[in-house]
Formats: structure tokens, sequence, C-alpha cells
């Protein structure tokens, strides 16, 4: 499979509709303006850090000070679930159906992560050690975001006495896959379907009803990745009515079918573990 990393440079003028592809990519930049993930809208200002799991579309729009600099790599290369003691970032920078997929730097910590990546940048390739090096300058990169990202959640509890996790999230866990309506989870939390979404809308960023779909997709592309189940299995255990069915809701939100995802994002070396 695609075993790389890889650098990318853009200059604000190249940027509107980026392509999602089977990699796990990470973009640094600094200006004003707004980013699309998954449909939805996002504001920046100031340096900022953008995090995107295969086949998630995104892109971004605004007044730029410099360009715009990307890390991709594939599965293949670092599979973050396999290094989750290292780097803790699977739910958290990357595959989080609650967090955004943003955050804002300081002027240090943006300047230390785009040290990290023009040394990646600079690896030669005919290195014997080159393979090393990259992937020890990626999960140090996983690292230090994941330390901030936690930092910043942390900071917004204590300011604002938020808990990270709400009712609603709860009940997304338990349901999810057998509850795929909004309608319940209001109910639930007896709390109009109306009401409910302007409370999500406001903690989370987004609507109640795409919480639920992200989750679902999320645990279906963890399924896909993450063991060698078939195709059928996965549809079943996820309460769809038949493998048609998933197949068609999930190629609706990703472009890709099932099998399509599998190939194209490979089986982690985790599965092989289980």
């Amino acid at each position: 499979m695609e075993n790389r990393i890889n650098v990318f440079e853009q200059t604000p003028q190249s940027q509107g509709i980026l392509i999602s592809e089977p990699f796990y990519r990470l973009y640094l930049f600094d200006g004003v303006g707004d980013l699309t993930f998954q449909g939805e809208s996002y504001r920046y200002d100031g340096p900022s850090i953008l995090f995107c799991a295969p086949y998630e579309k995104h892109s971004l729009q605004g007044d730029f000070v410099s360009k715009i600099w990307g890390l991709e790599f594939h599965g293949d290369f670092y599979c973050i679930e396999y290094h989750k003691k290292e780097v803790a970032c699977n739910g958290l920078l990357f595959n989080s159906a609650y967090l955004q997929p943003h955050f804002s730097l300081d002027s240090k910590s943006y300047s230390d992560l785009l040290t990290l990546i023009r040394k990646i940048q600079n690896v030669s390739p005919t290195d014997s050690f080159t393979s090393a090096i990259l992937r020890s300058y990626l999960q140090l990169i996983l690292a230090l975001c994941s330390h901030k990202k936690n930092q910043l959640l942390s900071k917004t509890k204590a300011d604002h006495g938020l808990e990270l996790e709400s009712p609603f999230q709860t009940l997304v866990e338990a349901h999810f896959t057998t509850q795929k309506n909004a309608a319940f989870y209001a109910e639930a939390l007896h709390l109009s379907p109306n009401s409910l979404s302007k409370k999500i809308k406001k903690k989370f960023g987004i609507p109640p009803s795409k919480i639920i779909q992200e989750r679902l997709l999320l645990e279906a592309k963890k399924k896909l990745h993450l063991s060698h189940d078939p195709v059928k299995k996965i549809a079943l255990e996820l309460n769809f009515e038949d493998v048609h069915y998933f197949s068609r809701y999930f190629k609706k939100h990703t472009g890709l079918s099932p099998t399509e995802f599998r190939s194209h994002v490979g089986i982690s070396i985790v599965a092989d573990q289980k």
C-alpha cells in the first residue's frame, strides 16, 4: 500500500476545495478565514492547525499570512491506533464526532511545528535510516499536538465550567448504532428537537443529526480499517437492514463504497493482533 509520508506547500491562491485521499493530513497555516470540514463551516483567526482523516472532505479559504504547510501520511507508514499510547491522537486530533477538527496555536507552538515539518521535508530519501527518522519526527508532531489540544480542552473546561462529555454525548455513545434519528435523543433528554439542536450546535459547532451521522461513519471506518470482518458482518453490527443499504449509506457520505474504502486505506496491522 502507500508506505509514505509527504510534505507539501500551498499558496493562498491555490486554496479551494481540497480533495480527500487515503491519507491522514494536517495543515499548518496562519491567517483569518473559514474552513469547511465534512460540510460544516468553522472560523479560524491566527496560527492554526487542521487535522483530516482519510476521505474527509475539507477546504480552506481566507487571508493567509504565508504559505500553507501540509503533511500527509498513510496508515501503512504510521498507524495511529497501533501507536495510541505514544501519541494519543486517535479520537483527539483525528476521528472525533465531537471535537472541532482544528485549533489555534500560540506563535511558539506554530514555529516549533513548522520547524519539525521542514525537518521532514529535508530528510534525505537515500539515507538508510530515513523511515525511522521520519516516523520519529511524525510521532513527535502528533504527540505535541495531542498535548496542546488537551491543554486547550482543559482550559476551556476550567474557564467555562463545561463537562467535556455531555449527557447527549453519553446517549449517542450508547445508542448510535440503533437510534440514528435526533428525535430519539431529544425525547430522552426531555427537550424539543429544536431546543436540542440549538444546544448541541452551540456546544459542538454542528447539529445533533450530523454528530450521530459522523459517529456512525467513524465506527464503520474503524471496523473496515481495524478488522478483517466481512462488510456484511459490519453492516449487521451497525444495525443496517442489509449490506446493500449500508453500502449506499457509506458511499453517499464518503464518496466510496465500504469495499473501496478498505482497499484504499488498507487493513491495519492492529487487525492481526485481535
